[in-house]
């Protein structure tokens, strides 16, 4: 729990790279928790979640990475505990710098979380799909590609001056 500021304390005093799971807690405890990161020079990356298992996709709330990452200038990741992989793929698409997924070997299985969890072969889908979202999303400078060159030349014939 970010309110627990002597535990926190003891993990930033290690100086190891931490995750830290947003769930359950407002913005003002984020940040108190970020400053004793920051305090003890200890890098961190916060974790956007929603600590419902499952997860309603309506709770999602991903704009709260943004928020995240803006607020606190910092890397952003994302903990789905959602079931699915829609949620978590489109948190790549926000670009959050690392994914948290619980796997199980099956769904039915007794837990809290296994209803929540990826199974082996959901996991390799997700895998795919953050990776081609990633690669989907470019540089954002907007040029004409080269392999769009031939076909621009071939429906040049098409193109007429604008006419009122």
């Amino acid at each position: 729990m970010l309110s627990h500021h002597p535990l926190l304390e003891l993990a930033a005093e290690e100086k190891r790279h931490t995750f830290i799971s947003t769930g359950m807690h407002s913005i003002d405890e984020i940040a108190a928790a970020v400053q004793i990161f920051e305090s003890y020079d200890c890098p961190y990356e916060l974790m956007h979640c929603c600590s419902v298992y499952p997860m309603p996709t309506d709770k999602a709330n991903l704009r709260a990475i943004t928020t995240l990452q803006g607020k606190f200038m910092c890397d952003v990741g994302y903990s789905g505990h959602e079931t699915g992989l829609a949620i978590s793929v489109a948190a790549a698409a926000l670009g959050i710098t690392s994914l948290e997924r619980h796997i199980t070997l099956d769904r039915a299985m007794p837990g809290s979380d296994q209803a929540a969890s990826v199974e082996p072969g959901g996991f390799k889908r997700l895998v795919t799909m953050v990776r081609a979202v990633q690669g989907a999303m470019g540089d954002g400078v907007k040029t004409v590609l080269d392999e769009e060159k031939p076909i621009r030349r071939k429906l040049a014939p098409l193109e007429f001056p604008y006419v009122e």
